[in-house]
């Protein structure tokens, strides 16, 4: 083992210093840095999230409704010693007084009682811009304490009245803290808290009104598992409906949503880097390999043992890998501070200190990358034979072992899907990137097989004549370079069709009349004046639907629970109220897609096909519909595609008749907002109880936030990209010896550097041309199965983007070609010929 050791050290410090290294030390640090800077910030997020959850959600658990808490969870909590606290809030239009300027804003009220919050402290000021104080009060009757972009926003201070529906509040404190709010980017509206016992004052809650109820307990550990076992038991039994349980396992899992995107747009740009570097780490290891035959040969001339000569590389590649590997987190955890604050708007607690996960996964990553796809080549020079010394043509490397490729690459890929962090991502990335290489490889080999018969020598330029042999005459040679340029060249472009398409779909443009204003909680006795105020505006075209609260209750006479039900989404749909509605004609946004739409036929429904494909409706089925205490069935009569995007008024069923007799109702509108002045701010005097929601203000929210996402994205690309270019720079250069060899033996027989030069970049450019189609062709389908089955959004790839793709992949190859070629043509024809004889 000494000896190996003293040899390892030895060949180690040589390579160093020939910088035989240094592409492999490149490729392994940048997919180390890439991971682990998203490991890193995943860990400390996660971290935070679980310190910070009890604060999140205001008490050790929460069970939220939409409906008042039932009496029996109130009465066990106190039965266990638990404290309690219960709020409500729902999205309501705050204004000013006449003589404060009467201006008029959507806020988020919430109403307190006495011991809120259980978790945390609510901060306030006396002034805005004042740090806030911890406090255990809550609003006194008759005052509001509220954010102070409201008091921006209205044009108000601290002690001016705040008119809230029916009644008037004065303004005592500003909320500089509010522990139970969740994430900044949920609320886009400027909170509003009272004291419950102003709200029945304000008219604010009507009979149709959705109202959202959270009702915290806090206590010991045990009192709480308790309370919180009990309570799931009595829910999951399907008697109550609208409740939920949020816990500290659980937090807020809407406070997810954005970061989890986030996380995985993250860890896709990560995972590629791994993979592209895990190319180079093959290209660059065998080229390593192959310029160390006759070092091996010669070592076993000298008495040197096949293991003795296997453990000394193995030790060499251990070394090389662990330093990589540590520099990598090294820089992988100065980049993740970059994450912190580019996505700063995102999480708003101080993040806690990372755990040495990240650290263990960057370094366990890096060694696995180098030695599943560094070392099978390398270990081949163990067996290299004495003889090659005098006969080059003996000892060549072969492929490597099957199974200790399989292990490596199985290893490698298992790594990858964990690190995903989402089963899905992983497999798509890892197994379509899997696939793309065969695929690569075959289409390529026919290729090859079909270029030498579709060049005409007797008619054809001789340096395409010379180019077209150059390739045919190393098949094997043109298949791994075409593959690893491909490969290289996929990662990027699929990088840049994600990227624009994450963009186009979540800043979806709109036309330029689609509506900027909803306004929901309109009473049946306001309908006809509102509308008129609309017209008499100059709004010519709104949507105005009634909305009606019901709860599926039966399908075809069965009722129906979450516990039917394995998805997610479908146990939400039928623990909660839907919004219904009514028209005897189909909307004019909607499209049929089954069935018909029979207008003004009673007793008959209309199913977004979305949601009847979650539940298993059909054509046929008879849906029961609990409405406000009263049961009415209907059966499905057609089915709709409903465009969420478009901004009209859109609802998951419709009755096909104008209106449902002896029910709760009240109507909704989607219209654009007239350029007058003042217009939201009168209608809110006109209409108190009406909540206006601008949706313009909200998307630029929304927009703001995704535009820090992007830039994260975008910042990770460039690890990305440079592994791109490493593969690009590997993959063309790893037939160096052979080329020089050729162009050497051409020269000697007369050729010209001029003809040599075009022989060179003909070849380049059709193998990048070659390996930018094939990538991007492959691109696309992967890109759409990551929209399709990850992001969930609408794949929206050019049909320009193969032409695209192939000429940025003879442009990247004649650039890397330059570089890594550009000294074959210089070097002298004697000094390539002596060493392709010795």
């Amino acid at each position: 083992m000494n000896a190996s050791l003293r040899l390892g050290w030895r060949t180690l410090w040589r390579d160093l210093r020939a910088g035989e290294l240094r592409l492999l030390i490149v490729a392994v640090l940048l997919a180390v840095a890439a991971l682990t800077a998203v490991g890193f910030f995943a860990d400390r997020l996660k971290g935070g999230l679980q310190r910070d959850a009890r604060q999140l959600l205001g008490g050790d658990a929460v069970l939220a409704s939409d409906n008042p808490t039932p009496k029996a969870f109130l009465e066990r909590a106190r039965a266990l010693g638990l404290q309690d606290a219960s709020t409500y809030g729902f999205p309501t239009m705050a204004r000013a007084s006449e003589e404060q300027g009467g201006a008029s804003k959507l806020v988020a009220l919430k109403a307190v009682e006495d011991g809120y919050p259980l978790r945390g402290s609510l901060q306030v000021s006396t002034e805005p811009g004042v740090p806030g104080r911890p406090t255990r009060d809550v609003p006194a009757p008759g005052e509001t304490w509220v954010d102070a972009s409201l008091l921006e926003s209205l044009a108000l201070k601290v002690g001016d009245t705040l008119l809230l529906g029916d009644a008037g509040l004065r303004i005592a404190r500003v909320i500089t803290l509010e522990p139970d709010r969740g994430a900044g980017f949920m609320s886009f509206a400027p909170r509003v808290m009272l004291n419950q016992a102003d709200v029945p004052r304000t008219g604010l809650v009507q009979p149709a009104s959705r109202v959202s109820y959270r009702f915290a307990v806090a206590g010991e550990d045990r009192a709480v598992k308790t309370f919180s076992d009990w309570a799931d038991a009595a829910i999951k039994k399907g008697e109550l409906r609208g409740l939920r349980l949020d816990s500290f396992e659980s937090g807020r899992p809407e406070m997810r949503q954005t970061l989890d995107r986030a996380e995985k747009f993250l860890n896709l740009v990560a995972l590629l880097a791994a993979l592209l570097s895990a190319v180079a780490v093959a290209l660059a290891a065998r080229g390593f390999a192959a310029s160390h035959l006759d070092d091996c040969a010669m070592l076993r001339v000298l008495g040197q043992s096949q293991r003795t000569i296997a453990q000394a590389y193995a030790f060499e590649f251990a070394a090389i890998g662990l330093f990589a590997s540590m520099l990598g987190v090294a820089i992988g955890y100065s980049v993740h501070y970059v994450f912190v604050l580019l996505l700063a708007g995102l999480v708003e607690t101080a993040l806690p200190a990372a755990t040495f996960w990240p650290v263990a996964f960057g370094l366990g990553m890096g060694l696995t990358l180098l030695f599943a796809f560094g070392l099978p080549p390398v270990l081949q020079l163990a067996q290299v034979p004495p003889l090659r010394v005098i006969r080059r043509d003996v000892g060549n490397l072969k492929p490597a072992s099957i199974a200790v490729l399989a292990l490596g690459v199985a290893g490698f890929a298992a790594l990858l899907v964990a690190a995903s962090s989402d089963l899905k991502l992983g497999l798509i990335a890892v197994g379509g990137f899997a696939a793309a290489v065969a695929v690569f490889a075959l289409l390529s080999w026919v290729a090859v097989l079909l270029l030498r018969r579709s060049v005409n020598e007797s008619t054809a330029p001789r340096w395409l004549v010379l180019a077209t042999r150059q390739i045919s005459a190393r098949p094997a040679y043109a298949v791994v370079q075409v593959s690893a340029l491909a490969v290289g060249l996929l990662a990027l472009i699929l990088l840049v069709l994600l990227r624009t398409d994450l963009v186009a779909s979540w800043r979806k443009a709109t036309p330029p009349d689609a509506p900027n204003r909803f306004v929901i909680n309109v009473m049946p006795d306001q309908s006809e004046s509102f509308q008129k105020t609309l017209r008499d505006n100059g709004v010519r075209k709104f949507d105005w639907y009634p909305m009606i609260r019901g709860r599926l209750v039966a399908i075809n006479g069965k009722s129906v629970s979450p516990d039917d039900y394995v998805d997610d989404r479908a146990k939400r749909l039928v623990d909660r109220e839907f919004n219904l509605s009514t028209s005897a004609e189909a909307p004019a946004h909607n499209v049929v897609t089954a069935g018909a739409w029979k207008p003004g036929a009673a007793g008959e429904l209309s199913v977004e096909e979305g949601l009847a494909e979650t539940l298993g409706m059909k054509l046929g089925d008879t849906l029961r519909f609990d409405i406000g205490g009263m049961q009415n069935d209907a059966r499905i009569t057609s089915l709709r595609k409903v465009d969420w995007g478009s901004l009209h008024a859109n609802f998951f069923v419709m009755y096909t008749v104008d209106a449902l007799p002896d029910v709760p109702v009240t109507y909704m509108g989607a219209f654009r907002a007239p350029d007058v002045k003042g217009f939201d701010n009168a209608l809110v005097r006109s209409y108190p109880n009406v909540t206006n929601v601008d949706m313009s203000a909200t998307i630029g929210q929304v927009q703001r936030v995704l535009d820090q996402v992007i830039r994260a994205v975008e910042f990770l690309f460039g690890f990305t990209l440079a592994a791109g270019l490493v593969v690009l720079f590997a993959a063309v250069t790893a037939t160096r010896e052979e080329r020089a060899r050729e162009f050497a033996v051409m020269r000697a027989v007369g050729a010209r550097g001029s003809l040599l030069r075009q022989v060179q970049r003909a070849e380049l450019v059709g193998v990048g041309l070659l390996a930018g189609f094939l990538a991007s062709i492959v691109a696309s389908l992967i890109g759409w199965g990551l929209a399709r089955f990850v992001f969930d959004f609408t794949w929206t790839a050019s049909p320009l983007v193969p032409i695209a793709g192939s000429l940025a992949g003879a442009v990247l190859a004649l650039a890397a070609g330059w570089w890594g070629l550009r000294e074959v043509l210089r070097r002298p024809v004697v000094d390539t010929l002596r060493r392709a004889a010795e």
